[in-house]
């Protein structure tokens, strides 16, 4: 199979599969496909791979030496907005059931048609690309109008402004309107995990300032004791 040079616009994936020769198999065929590929031989070098280069999808392996991929799905899901086809031996109901506890978006139990995998990756890539599409709608709150696209909070005439930070606070919220999203989600989604879930707070309090019409009695932007935030657009 002869490596083919995908489009530099295509969908980055990251393999990580302690097999060397599934791993080369994956990055030849995925390659066919249109993909651009980036390997890795376990968790140690998917994290350095993730450390420099942006990925649309991982396809990991569960059963590796050291950090098993049940771990490090479950810290992708706490740092990373990238979703996970896990790999393994074990097809197991209950298997299953443990990948998509920790996080994952799909499972693929081996051995597998290559030809299924690259269906399965397409079609979460669209299931994304859909979601995101309506997540920058913009966000009606109240007599306000958020963009996420744009970052920007107008309200008639007049704009709203919002330092960064808000701005990416309220596009978190915004782009999962109706569900509950912990302190340590929003401090994952705003690198901001070594600030604590105080800063968090913080930031909460000033932009119920702007988007609120009483402060003290959140309509919008609402507290659910023990678990987080939630906005609940009009």
């Amino acid at each position: 199979m002869r490596d083919v040079a995908p489009s530099p616009d295509a969908p980055h994936i990251l393999v990580v599969d302690d097999d060397p020769r599934l791993r080369d198999l994956l990055r030849r065929f995925l390659l066919g496909e249109g993909f651009r590929v980036t390997v890795a031989s376990d968790a140690a070098e998917a994290r350095a791979k993730l450390s420099g280069l942006a990925f649309d999808l991982i396809v990991l392996d569960v059963m590796m030496p050291g950090e098993s991929g049940f771990d490090l799905t479950e810290w992708l899901a706490r740092t990373h907005d990238i979703p996970v086809v896990l790999l393994t031996a074990r097809g197991a109901p209950e298997d299953r059931i443990a990948g998509f506890e920790h996080g994952a978006e799909d499972y693929l139990a081996k051995p597998f048609e290559p030809r299924e995998l690259a269906l399965r990756i397409r079609a979460i890539l669209r299931r994304r690309t859909a979601r995101s599409a309506a997540a920058d709608a913009p966000v009606i709150l109240g007599d306000a109008v958020f963009d996420p696209a744009r970052g920007t909070l107008t309200r008639g005439e007049e704009t709203i402004r919002l330092t960064g930070g808000e701005a990416a606070l309220l596009a978190a919220l915004a782009r999962r309107a109706g569900e509950i999203l912990t302190r340590e989600e929003l401090a994952a989604a705003l690198g901001q995990e070594e600030a604590g879930e105080r800063a968090i707070d913080v930031q909460v309090t000033r932009l119920r300032r702007k988007i609120e019409p009483d402060p003290r009695e959140p309509i919008f932007l609402q507290t659910v004791r023990g678990r987080g935030y939630v906005l609940r657009p009009s």
